[in-house]
């Protein structure tokens, strides 16, 4: 699986017990594996990981989004 590099802004979406989205122009993914200093609602963050396929979830608010770094932009 090849890595992407994502830039957007990081939401606590409200399912269930919550999970944390990166939200892009086009496209909202679902953080997995995200590192707590990445988990702060509102803060613009180039977030690189793999797209995981065979990973179901929950909220089911985009693809899920496996962070492998990330970057937060002032």
């Amino acid at each position: 699986m090849s890595s992407i590099t994502v830039n957007g802004t990081v939401e606590k979406q409200g399912f269930g017990t919550g999970t944390w989205a990166l939200v892009s122009d086009s496209v909202t993914y679902e953080l997995k594996d995200a590192p707590t200093e990445l988990c702060k609602s509102d803060q613009k963050a180039n977030v690189t990981g793999v797209v995981r396929d065979d990973v179901m979830t929950i909220a089911m608010i985009g693809p899920v989004l496996e962070v492998e770094s990330f970057e937060i932009l002032e």
